[in-house]
């Protein structure tokens, strides 16, 4: 992708770059880091804030360290595809905090959720208390993850 289209200059990417790996860097190493003054890193980073290329910052949590061992993807295929079939899922599947991430799919299945639980039996528990009762639903496929290989929230600039 060319940068430069969306209003990114090679100094721009690079501040991203850092503070993707991150986020905690104060300005001073920050600056340094991209080899820029203070001030104008300081003006690069709040430019960056404002037009929304950065979205905000957080603290990752390590599921494991909270008891959150089992990733579980789930397939979801709907009973319809009217807005008003769609909309009422999706408004339902936001309020489920083990769902971590909900994308609306092309192919086979409508939805495919991101879910997190303890273990097995919890995941039961998330299965029947929320997720069998959704809106529209007309099959869950459930895969469990046995291992991580590859995790990141850096976007590749």
């Amino acid at each position: 992708m060319n940068y430069q289209e969306v209003g990114l200059d090679s100094i721009d990417c690079r501040i991203l770059e850092v503070l993707q790996k991150d986020g905690r860097l104060s300005n001073a190493e920050l600056s340094e880091r991209v080899n820029l003054s203070a001030s104008a890193c300081h003006r690069r980073v709040q430019r960056l804030e404002k037009d929304g290329f950065i979205a905000g910052y957080v603290a990752l949590v390590d599921p494991r360290k909270i008891g959150r061992k089992t990733t579980v993807f789930v397939e979801i295929t709907l009973s319809g595809q009217s807005d008003e079939v769609l909309s009422g899922f999706e408004r339902a599947v936001a309020l489920i905090p083990d769902v971590l991430e909900c994308h609306l799919m092309a192919g086979s299945a409508d939805y495919l959720l991101k879910v997190v639980a303890e273990d097995a039996e919890d995941f039961a528990r998330i299965h029947r208390r929320h997720l069998a009762g959704l809106p529209g639903v007309q099959t869950l496929q459930s895969s469990f993850s046995l291992k991580q290989v590859r995790q990141t929230t850096a976007l590749p600039i």
